[in-house]
């Protein structure tokens, strides 16, 4: 755990999210708002196009921690609040830009790791944290 240092940088990653994407996780998650697929009635109702689900983006956004990592499993706690929502216009979709950063590294050997979330320069998840049990082989990435 001693090669893992408070600062230390995850490498960034950038997510593609096409409206496909949306389909398919409203499909996984029963999640079948219309404003996840259907342009006419989110613009209807004030957004400027489709946006994605918010549990999709808080997912994609934890990738960056769990490929640190090693583990989906060695993520023990994980919040984000929500700020914009991540507009998906078609046929070009967006891409949520993750970048993570070693907060923390604690007495009973969790590390804490804070998350910058943007799409197009703007922040669309903030306060992203995670609490990690991280193998002592890994963070020198």
């Amino acid at each position: 755990m001693s090669s893992i240092a408070v600062g230390a940088e995850l490498p960034a990653q950038d997510f593609p999210i096409a409206r496909g994407d949306l389909v398919r996780y409203a499909g996984a998650s029963l999640d079948f708002n219309p404003l996840h697929w259907n342009e006419h009635f989110a613009k209807s109702v004030g957004l400027p196009d489709v946006i994605a689900h918010g549990m999709f983006t808080m997912a994609s956004a934890i990738r960056v921690v769990t490929d640190w990592a090693g583990d989906p499993g060695a993520v023990v706690e994980y919040s984000v609040r929500f700020t914009r929502p991540v507009v998906v216009p078609d046929p070009d979709g967006a891409t949520l830009h993750v970048a993570g950063s070693v907060r923390a590294v604690r007495d009973d050997g969790l590390v804490e790791v804070d998350l910058t979330c943007t799409v197009e320069g703007q922040t669309v998840l903030a306060r992203a944290r995670a609490v990690v049990r991280v193998p002592a082989t890994s963070g020198s990435a």
